[in-house]
């Protein structure tokens, strides 16, 4: 990973509770030492990298949050970190739950509200879709 914020994540964060687990790795509730900030921590196993597809991914994806604009729906990158096992990802902890546990509980939606969820996901999608897009043209830009 280009310039990570640091090497060893536990001087600056504390790892607590495993929020969820992926394909790649676990995420975990993480607190700041020196504010008492409450993040969630993205630990991308080395090991699960086995291709450089894999590996260009997770660039991709570390790359494309930091340039992410401020956004109410958009998860915020705080800090990265690299060592010999993992890559972890620092950032802004939802503790909304999932949005189809949320669909899924309040039953039926009306056309209005219906409406401003879909509003907001093809909003969210455009803005990823946009950075990937420019982030493509760039590296092809710079490849010449």
């Amino acid at each position: 990973m280009e310039d990570p914020t640091g090497h060893e994540i536990e001087e600056t964060y504390e790892l607590g509770n495993e929020l969820g687990r992926g394909e790649f790795g676990v995420t975990y509730v993480c607190t700041e030492k020196s504010t008492g900030d409450v993040y969630a921590c993205k630990s991308i196993s080395k090991k699960k990298l086995r291709t450089r597809v894999d590996i260009e991914d997770v660039r991709r994806e570390v790359e494309i949050m930091k340039h992410l604009p401020k956004h109410t729906n958009i998860v915020t990158l705080k800090d990265t970190y690299e060592d010999d096992k993992a890559v972890h990802l620092v950032m802004e902890l939802c503790e909304g739950g999932e949005l189809f546990d949320r669909i899924v509980a309040r039953g039926h939606y009306t056309e209005r509200a219906a409406a401003g969820v879909t509003r907001t996901i093809i909003e969210i999608i455009l803005v990823r879709f946009l950075l990937y897009r420019m982030s493509m043209f760039i590296l092809r830009i710079w490849s010449l």
